[in-house]
């Protein structure tokens, strides 16, 4: 078939790949001058940069094996590591490598800072959610599930992973969705709960390999183009006036909704309906600087944005490039940039030793993607994907277990394909 992909992002790639592999003509179409979406490269002041500092985990094997389709190396373009949550003064936690659920147990009864009754608390309550099925009432927030937990506890863990991967605080955050990807990364077979950190700009990972791939595959991208009209025609679709078979919207849900605002009215409505959270990603210099670990956990803050601190040296990418990231960084984005990169840069100084700065760190860029991933709260009602006949669509917002993750955004394209073909 004749397939129109409207949007380059992690979703509409994966769908494209896909589809090319499938047989089918595709025509990808993305607004932006480069591919990517809301995971892209960016080039400041001579540097690769990204949009924003994005981990993976072990459990995203779509996204890997996707990355193998257009000819990435996971172990070049990844530093793999244990999940570990490491704070500057060396509180935290550190899983052994082997099976995710057993390294857990064993990094909660190590864990630096915690007393014996905080490890006991967790397990306990690990072992109820286990038993549970990893499932709780849709209502429930993050904040709700863990009130029992001792504070330590809930600081040094439960918020930043709640934060990283929901990208929403926990007193708002879906608790059953936290659970579904705690499940995953614990049960999800060994390595599943590894940490991703990338080596290379986002626009190494994904967006540029596969656009080349699909170039040299015959598929058709055009860049810097925002489709104005879709339209039925007979039992196909016209963008802009072309024919096509079958179309998948593969754009943001605002996008989406306004090119189905009349054809799907009540689609185009659920989606138009979905609230967002920014992130920040502060970057900050300083030659001949290197931090504890190439990801530290941060104590937030009143006056400390940032959750997590990446040393992009340590990585084996940009000697003396630090990211700071604010997730759930809506407060910080009103207060505005200039604000927020100097409260980041005052964090710096003052959560690490004067040691770990020969240099005092200068600031960079501060970069702001405002509608990075959809508010994940209890009881959230997400589109479907299916709009109507040969017409779906893909992205990180669709219904479903996850949050807004690349995974769910490769996901969702290859299911969008799936959900077409029947």
């Amino acid at each position: 078939m004749k397939l129109a992909i409207v949007g380059g992002g992690w979703a509409g790639l994966a769908a494209a790949v896909r589809a090319v592999q499938a047989g089918h003509a595709v025509v990808l179409i993305e607004m932006a001058a480069q591919l990517g979406g809301r995971a892209r490269g960016v080039d400041v002041a001579g540097l690769a940069l990204d949009n924003g500092q994005h981990i993976l985990i072990g459990a995203y094997r779509r996204t890997l094996d996707l990355m193998r389709t257009v000819g990435v190396d996971g172990a070049v373009v990844f530093d793999r590591r244990p999940l570990e949550l490491r704070y500057p003064d060396g509180r935290g936690l550190s899983m052994p490598p082997g099976p995710a659920w057993l390294g857990f147990g064993l990094a909660v009864a190590t864990c630096e800072g915690w007393t014996w009754r905080d490890r006991a608390a967790l397990l306990k309550a690990a072992a109820g959610w286990a038993l549970a099925g990893f499932r709780c009432a849709p209502a429930l927030s993050v904040a709700e599930l863990c009130k029992d937990l001792p504070p330590a506890v809930r600081e040094l863990l439960i918020d930043p992973l709640c934060v990283a991967a929901l990208n929403t605080p926990a007193a708002d955050a879906s608790a059953a969705v936290l659970l579904r990807v705690l499940r995953d990364a614990l049960f999800g077979g060994a390595g599943s709960a590894d940490l991703l950190l990338p080596r290379r700009s986002l626009r190494a990972l994904l967006p540029g390999p596969a656009g080349a791939w699909l170039q040299a595959a015959g598929a058709r991208l055009d860049l810097g183009r925002r489709v104005g009209q879709l339209a039925p025609d007979g039992a196909g679709w016209r963008v802009d006036g072309e024919p096509f078979d079958s179309v998948i919207l593969a754009c943001t849900a605002h996008e989406a909704a306004r090119l189905t605002q009349d054809l799907a009215p009540a689609w185009s409505a659920q989606a138009s309906a979905l609230r967002y959270e920014p992130i920040v990603t502060v970057y900050l210099r300083a030659p001949g600087a290197r931090l504890p670990a190439p990801m530290t956990a941060l104590i937030e803050g009143p006056r400390a944005p940032a959750q997590f601190a990446f040393d992009h040296g340590a990585l084996g990418a940009t000697p003396g490039l630090f990211a700071f990231v604010i997730s759930g960084a809506r407060r910080w984005v009103d207060a505005g940039l200039d604000v927020t990169g100097q409260a980041v840069l005052q964090q710096a100084r003052d959560d690490f030793a004067p040691a770990a700065w020969p240099s005092a760190p200068t600031l960079v860029k501060v970069l702001a993607e405002k509608r990075a991933t959809f508010r994940c709260t209890p009881g959230l009602a997400r589109p479907a994907a299916a709009i109507a006949p040969q017409l779906v669509a893909a992205g990180d917002y669709l219904e479903g277990p996850y949050p807004a993750t690349l995974e769910g955004a490769v996901q969702s394209g290859e299911n969008a394909l799936r959900l077409l073909l029947g």
